[in-house]
C-alpha cells in the first residue's frame, strides 16, 4: 500500500485529491490529508510516506530543499507539486513530478505510476525505446536514402515514414542524420562498411 500525503491549506484541494487517489485501485493508495506545516512536520517525524503531494504555496511558501535537508530520512520519498495557481517553473525544479488541478484521473495515475517505477524498470524502458520498424528506418536514413526511397523499400507512405522519423527524434532526442549514424553504429543497427 502506498502512503501518500496530500498537503494543502485548501480543504477542497486536499479532499478532492484524496478522493481521486482512492479511485486509483490499481495503485492501492492510502491518502493522508495534511492541513498545516506543523501537521506535516509531525507526520514525517513519526512516519515515512512514499509520496508527498504538496501545494508549493503551502504555509506561505514551501521550501522543498530546506524541508529535505531538515528531514534527511526522506531520501526515497517522491515529491509532487500540486499546481493550483500560476507558479514560476524555476520554483518547481526540485520536485519529482507536477500535477495540476485540471489533470484527469488517468494523467494523475500515469504520473504516479511513473514515479513508482524502480531504477531497473526505468533502465529497461530506456534500453529499447524504438520499435523494429523505427530501427529499420534508422538504418535506411544512415545509408543515405530519402523519405520517398525509404517508403518504397518498406511499402509505406512518405507521410508514415515522416511520422516514424519524428517519433525517432522525439524518443532519442537526436535531430540529425549524423547523430542517428552515431546512434546506429553504437547500438549495432549498422556496420561501418554499410555506410557510404
Amino acid at each position: 500500500m502506498l502512503k501518500v500525503l496530500v498537503a494543502s491549506s485548501s480543504v477542497i484541494i486536499r479532499s478532492g485529491l484524496s478522493s481521486v487517489l482512492r479511485r486509483l485501485h490499481e495503485l492501492n493508495i492510502q491518502p493522508v490529508e495534511i492541513s498545516s506545516p506543523e501537521m506535516l512536520e509531525h507526520y514525517v517525524t513519526l512516519h515515512t510516506p512514499d509520496i508527498i503531494m504538496i501545494d508549493p504555496t503551502f504555509g506561505g511558501w514551501f521550501d522543498l530543499a530546506e524541508f529535505k535537508e531538515a528531514y534527511n530520512k526522506l531520501t526515497g520519498v517522491k515529491f509532487v507539486a500540486v499546481i493550483a495557481s500560476v507558479i514560476d517553473s524555476m520554483q518547481l525544479k526540485d520536485y519529482n513530478e507536477r500535477i495540476a488541478l485540471y489533470d484527469s484521473v488517468e494523467v494523475i495515475a500515469e504520473k504516479l505510476n511513473g514515479l513508482m517505477k524502480t531504477e531497473d524498470e526505468m533502465q529497461d524502458s530506456d534500453a529499447e525505446p524504438l520499435s523494429q520498424r523505427e530501427k529499420e528506418i534508422i538504418t535506411y536514413v544512415v545509408k543515405g536514402l530519402t523519405n520517398k526511397e525509404i517508403a518504397d523499400n518498406l511499402c509505406l507512405s512518405v507521410h508514415t515514414v515522416i511520422t516514424h522519423r519524428r517519433n525517432i527524434a522525439r524518443k532519442l532526442q537526436i535531430h540529425s542524420p549524423a547523430g542517428l549514424t552515431i546512434y546506429a553504429i553504437v547500438n549495432k543497427l549498422v556496420e561501418l562498411k554499410d555506410i557510404e
